[in-house]
């Protein structure tokens, strides 16, 4: 259980850093160092970035 949590919170992470810190960005490099950044990143300060992401989704993009 505990494991499944984990995934979900880097998934979610990745996917607020992409919402927030990363939007609207062109970013150069390679695919593996791409990636990475926006996992670090996700993890780090994941804790603040899914609640700005969500409330972003709810309310601007409708």
């Amino acid at each position: 259980m505990d494991m499944i949590i984990i995934i979900a919170y880097f998934a979610l992470g990745y996917w607020a850093a992409g919402q927030t810190v990363y939007a609207n960005k062109i970013r150069i490099g390679t695919w593996s160092n791409l990636f990475l950044t926006r996992l670090i990143i996700g993890f780090l300060l994941g804790w603040i970035l899914i609640p700005v992401a969500l409330i972003k989704k709810i309310f601007i993009h409708g």
